[in-house]
């Protein structure tokens, strides 16, 4: 699962995709299953929302290094990419999980670590909800997979099917989704490398034969009443 991953895995995707609450899932999950040093880094300076810098406590107390994108202090939140951000790219005992920014503007600042970042050990990996405007086909997946790729400066390497309607999914969503990437994986050769739900949410059998490793998750950035 996420120990067969590279070392370095950046995690983007398009507004909406769910990007943070797939990332904080995953850093846990990679938390759990290795020894040795963890981190992750909130790299996101568009959204205000959503963000895993957020979660900096509960994560902490699990043993994961939190590398935040801002200024720390009572009432502070500016916009800010902290140069410990590059320790984990450099020192190669360290498991990196890269929340990066959404949409191409996003990642931008990447810019700091392009450099250091060794494509051998770096993953770039695209969340997707299918349900989102810009992500509803083939086509413009693959659109939006490309601003990425131009901002960022790193190709693609996997896909997560987080397709999702909040507290209305259902194991239908998945399906949909799936036949969405399906065709971007048959277009591209880039594959699905896995599907994520919230495991609360689906009370129904998941389908099988979906593209992908399932991965559940629990909601850690939605609070109840959103």
């Amino acid at each position: 699962m996420v120990t067969d991953d590279k070392r370095v895995r950046i995690i983007t995707g398009h507004y909406g995709s769910g990007k943070t609450e797939f990332a904080v899932n995953y850093v846990t999950a990679l938390r759990e299953s290795v020894e040795g040093k963890v981190a992750i880094a909130d790299l996101d300076i568009v959204n205000v929302y959503f963000r895993s810098r957020e979660k900096k406590k509960e994560l902490e107390e699990k043993g994961i290094t939190v590398i935040a994108s801002n200024l720390e202090g009572a009432g502070v939140d500016v916009p800010a990419v902290s140069g410990a951000m590059t320790t984990p790219v450099t020192d190669k005992s360290f498991q990196y999980v890269v929340d990066l920014g959404g949409n191409d503007v996003g990642t931008l600042v990447l810019g700091r670590i392009k450099p250091l970042l060794d494509p051998a050990e770096t993953d770039f990996l695209m969340v997707v909800n299918t349900y989102r405007p810009n992500t509803s086909t083939p086509e413009g997946v693959i659109e939006q997979m490309e601003n990425l790729e131009v901002a960022a400066g790193l190709k693609v390497t996997g896909f997560i099917n987080n397709t999702n309607l909040v507290r209305e999914t259902t194991a239908s969503c998945l399906s949909e989704g799936d036949a969405i990437l399906r065709e971007v994986t048959k277009r591209t050769g880039i594959p699905v490398k896995y599907v994520s739900y919230v495991e609360e949410l689906l009370t129904e059998d998941i389908p099988e034969g979906l593209a992908g490793e399932l991965f559940p998750m629990k909601f850690n950035m939605r609070k109840t009443w959103m």
